[in-house]
């Protein structure tokens, strides 16, 4: 029985340390969602309607001053751009 060398036991810890850098944490608490279109459905009315884009609006209002980060809000205006301004 061969004993393993020192370049292939290096080789291992190299790629055991490679594959532990792809793991993802999540980085903060995971927070109950609420799905905005039921709850808009249910309280705001039918979709389209002048009530339900209140609503929608409302809650996007609410959910914003909730102590969203910078990226975060930077993330929903491109989004929200992509969204308006298709190229």
């Amino acid at each position: 029985m061969q004993t393993k060398s020192p370049l292939s036991t290096a080789l291992a810890l190299v790629a055991a340390l490679l594959l532990s850098a792809c793991a993802q944490f999540e980085r903060n608490q995971p927070v109950a969602v609420t799905d905005d279109d039921a709850y808009c459905r249910a309280n705001g009315g039918e979709p389209g309607s002048s009530a339900y884009a209140a609503c929608l609006k409302d809650r996007d209002v609410a959910a914003s001053r909730g102590g969203s980060s910078r990226i975060e809000r930077a993330h929903r205006n491109l989004a929200e751009d992509m969204l308006n301004n298709p190229r």
